[in-house]
């Protein structure tokens, strides 16, 4: 039976318990504030980048492992591992899924390297599912295949109280930037294909419950496999779509704040709905 680790990057939102059970290796990202390099590793109390965030004289600068920390890694779990999937977030939000493939070329590991084409709880579950089967001893086309089975099966829904980030950050396009950002709207984005496509614009909060709302409808007309929600500030809004969410999917929702790669992005007082289906 061939024994296969499973990689991430920390642009993932996980709870650390399932980190641990399934043995899962995630690679940290970098974020720079105000001239200070963090490893995102050390931004992971509740709180703390926010806190970073909101002191910083500029937006802070998130940056990709270093090509050789992935050849490294690589090269240490092949020690034990007969193979190694490495699943990372879409490559329109960072260049982390490219530096891991040029990590596998160096190194001299077996390495399937997958653009998971989502980040956050999205990402979670593909990597979630690769790490039980992986545990249980599947083989690689099993588990691969799973893998793309979730994929097409998942969605991400973000919202964003302002879009000042993702214009400084360049995640977005400056005309849709300017249109909504200086008039205070809120907007709602699916992350598909590769790219984050407004689908709801609004002013005040009434925006993001009008959009729940009209998605809970969806959703009832569907078999749901599970729910997560995510959010960068405070906890309150996520609290409120658990409970109206919870009635349509059967597993727990989990409420997670979002690390810093994506609170870099989002801003405050932003919000991320992933569902996946069965």
């Amino acid at each position: 039976m061939s024994k296969i680790k499973i990689v991430t990057d920390s642009s993932i939102t996980i709870e650390p318990q399932v980190v641990k059970d399934l043995n899962i290796t995630i690679v940290p990202l970098s974020v720079m504030v105000d001239g200070v390099l963090y490893s995102d590793a050390d931004l992971k109390e509740e709180g703390k980048f926010l806190r970073l965030m909101r002191e910083s004289q500029n937006l802070p600068k998130t940056s990709q492992p270093p090509v050789g920390v992935f050849a490294e890694i690589f090269d240490s779990l092949a020690e034990e591992a007969d193979h190694i999937i490495a699943i990372h977030m879409s490559h329109a939000l960072s260049g982390t899924v490219e530096a891991a493939r040029q990590g596998a070329n160096l190194s001299g590991a077996s390495v399937t390297v997958i653009d998971s084409s989502f980040t956050d709880q999205a990402m979670k579950f593909q990597v979630v599912e690769a790490a039980r089967l992986a545990k249980e001893g599947a083989d690689l086309a099993t588990i691969l295949a799973r893998i793309e089975e979730v994929r097409k099966k998942s969605e991400l829904y973000i919202g964003v109280s302002t879009l000042e980030n993702l214009v400084k950050g360049g995640r977005i396009g400056r005309v849709t930037g300017l249109l909504s950002s200086l008039l205070n709207i809120r907007v709602v984005m699916q992350m598909k294909n590769h790219e984050l496509q407004p689908i709801v614009k609004g002013r005040g909060a009434k925006t993001f419950i009008k959009w729940l709302d009209n998605l809970i409808e969806n959703l009832k007309t569907k078999t749901v496999a599970e729910i997560g929600i995510s959010y960068a500030g405070t906890r309150e809004l996520a609290d409120t779509m658990k409970a109206k969410l919870q009635p349509v999917v059967e597993k727990p929702i989990s409420v997670l704040e979002t690390g810093s790669i994506i609170q870099t992005h989002t801003g405050e007082d932003a919000f991320a709905v992933l569902v996946r289906y069965k």
